[in-house]
């Protein structure tokens, strides 16, 4: 990490910064002197909801979505559909899926797949509570909102497993062409899903 002439509170913030995704010691180096430049509109309104941000926000206690409130402001809402859960990896599906807002049920995230190189197993992922939230009266589909690798299709079997017998439809997320994609840009693997997929026209 190359040093300031500043001291070391910015080597500091510079190398705090320089640890985020997409960030290296360059591009660290610029939001720090673009903060600084901006003292008053950028760095304390900043300062300030980081650490509102880390004292109020946590994981909800029902689907793993972050909020400051628990339930979650998803879960508690009423006007949502309770008999659809959609099953995804990671908190930022569930943000993309609110911003497309194509899904008007409840989620369930997993805190990520299945990976046995990287050590990660079952027991390590929220599958246990999505079992018994699946056990509620008014569940009557699981839509698995899985990636498309290895992993992600490994961890949506292991769950069709779980959840099987207890009278439940169990989807998944379709895979395939992009709305407005072109076909001689994609990889093979997502045409060879897209005609695995296809319907009726």
């Amino acid at each position: 990490m190359p040093r300031t002439t500043a001291g070391p509170e910015l080597d500091h913030l510079i190398s705090l910064l320089s640890k985020l995704p997409g960030y290296g010691p360059r591009s660290a180096t610029r939001a720090a002197l673009h903060m600084l430049r901006k003292r008053d509109a950028v760095m304390r309104p900043l300062a300030d909801a980081l650490s509102k941000v880390a004292e109020t926000v946590k994981a909800c206690s029902v689907c793993g979505n972050w909020d400051a409130s628990d339930p979650c402001t998803i879960c508690s809402d009423e006007a949502r559909d309770r008999s659809v859960i959609c099953v995804v990896q990671d908190v930022s599906d569930v943000w993309a899926l609110e911003r497309a807002r194509a899904h008007r049920g409840l989620y369930h995230i997993l805190g990520g797949v299945i990976s046995p190189l990287d050590g990660i197993g079952p027991d390590d992922l929220r599958i246990d509570s999505l079992s018994e939230r699946a056990s509620e009266i008014e569940v009557r589909e699981i839509i698995l909102g899985m990636s498309a690798t290895v992993d992600g299709q490994t961890t949506a079997h292991y769950v069709t497993e779980r959840l099987e017998g207890r009278g439940l439809t169990i989807t998944r997320m379709a895979h395939g062409v992009p709305v407005g994609g072109e076909l001689d840009v994609l990889d093979e693997g997502t045409l060879a899903a897209a005609l695995k997929a296809r319907r009726p026209f």
